[in-house]
């Protein structure tokens, strides 16, 4: 064994799983997995808890992978992560954990992520499960949305002894990840539902079909229905568009629209309830994950799929994981290009997109070379379908039903970084609703800092 070079995870062909909705990587077995732990040297001052957002104990559990002690490695991830088998395969690790790895600094880094995938997988096919709070402590939390911030909140105030209550808008609990993220990197049965009855094994109770701000207002929470505390963790479900023209043809989808068809509503198998137009041509504007997710979902659907995005590749704010994915599968990426037109025929359906080609110039304020339109590069790229992928924000639904809840000029709300406190006491918030568009981690580690401060709160009051 190569100490410097950590151990493949089995995939599905690329050329197999581009005309199928199951997961595309396999993950380890369990002599695999504790093959790579043995790859870990255990640091002292370990980097990599501190480029994790939920500051799980990660030497600590790969020594007990490298053990063959799965239980005990499932309940040191347990102390800190709420979702470990969605984290396993989410994450961004090559920019958190696996970026501050010491084994990355002259080989590969420990495969952090695969080893929490396969620890969490371990302890839900072995039906082991997280270890509720010994003592309850009377007081009633009420947490809005489902997603990654609101399970991760919900599941911590519950070991504490906190009465907690979910309420999700749509008719399934899991947010973003039902919705959002596909099947093939995600799978809603067999991961995402086990994780959420763990939450619920903890004693949390969710209530779906509730939309805040129509159902009940956070005021009538607190008020009438006896919250002490209220965690809003509703994410950033408004789409945006480029605001060019033919914007509101037929055929053009937001990435959200075209994931949720597809993910919750099941589109993607033949004869359901709930079909899509799937087009021949597709186009997806946008360069991060969620761009990947739409063009890889289309390209599944039978279509030839382009990515649109006016950078390069350098820039591109996907994973590197999803983009080797995607051009693996055979998506088209027209990089270092940009949309100024989408044309429409006589039905009022998309028949293509007029284009420019870019260059990039000097760097912005994020730091990225601002692109730059080259004179005379105009050309026409025959579609039936466009895809938006250009981020989302939060819908004001909550904010402007809310007395002395204050957001930003984004309609995000103003919440305090270290310990999620809004601008209206016993209101706490974090992830998407916060900072707009993120990572599922970084939602996490939100949910997981408002659950401390919502704590510290009701501790004093």
């Amino acid at each position: 064994m190569d100490v410097m070079k950590r151990i493949p995870v089995s995939e599905q062909e690329a050329d197999v799983r581009n005309k199928n909705f199951e997961e595309v990587c396999l993950g380890y077995t369990k002599e695999e997995a504790m093959e790579e732990a043995s790859r870990c040297i255990n640091c002292k001052n370990a980097q990599c808890v501190k480029g994790c957002p939920v500051s799980i104990d990660i030497p600590s559990f790969i020594e007990q992978v490298k053990e063959g002690n799965m239980a005990e490695a499932f309940k040191i991830i347990g102390e800190s992560s709420a979702l470990p088998a969605v984290c396993g395969r989410v994450c961004p690790q090559e920019s958190q954990c696996e970026g501050k790895c010491i084994r990355g600094i002259k080989g590969d880094a420990v495969s952090i992520g695969k080893l929490e995938r396969f620890v969490a997988d371990y302890a839900r096919e072995s039906g082991i499960k997280p270890e509720p709070a010994k003592e309850k402590l009377g007081k009633k939390v009420a947490v809005i949305g489902s997603g990654p911030a609101g399970l991760t909140c919900a599941g911590d105030l519950a070991k504490l002894g906190y009465d907690v209550t979910i309420f999700e808008a749509l008719h399934e609990a899991g947010g973003v990840l039902v919705y959002g993220i596909p099947e093939f990197r995600l799978p809603k049965d067999k991961v995402v539902k086990a994780e959420i009855e763990n939450v619920k094994s903890l004693g949390v109770k969710i209530e779906t079909n509730v939309i805040i701000g129509k159902s009940i207002t956070i005021d009538e929470l607190m008020e009438e229905e006896g919250f002490e505390a209220v965690f809003v963790g509703s994410g950033a479900g408004l789409p945006k568009f480029m605001g060019i023209p033919g914007e509101n043809a037929n055929g053009v989808f937001s990435a959200n629209e075209f994931l949720t068809r597809n993910n919750l509503m099941k589109a993607f198998i033949e004869g359901y309830d709930t079909p899509i137009s799937k087009g021949k041509k597709v186009a997806v504007i946008g360069g991060g994950n969620v761009a990947m997710d739409a063009a890889r979902t289309a390209l599944r659907l039978g279509a030839e799929t382009h990515i649109v995005y006016r950078r390069s590749e350098e820039e591109l704010p996907a994973r590197v994981e999803e983009v080797h994915h995607a051009k693996e599968e055979g998506v088209i990426f027209d990089l270092l290009t940009n949309p100024t037109e989408i044309m429409v025929d006589e039905n009022g359906w998309v028949k293509g997109m007029k284009c420019v080609k870019m260059e990039l110039g000097e760097p912005d304020e994020s730091g990225r070379r601002r692109p730059q339109v080259m004179e005379g590069s105009e050309y026409e790229l025959e579609l039936d379908t466009v895809i938006m992928a250009l981020g989302t924000a939060p819908n004001p639904l909550i904010s402007s039903t809310t007395k002395g809840l204050d957001v930003n000029k984004w309609q995000c709300i103003v919440a305090n970084e270290d310990n999620g406190a809004t601008t209206k006491p016993g209101v706490f918030a974090g992830g998407d609703a916060v900072t707009g568009a993120a990572t599922v981690i970084l939602a996490m580690g939100a949910g997981k800092a408002a659950a401390k401060g919502i704590h510290e709160y009701l501790s004093n009051k």
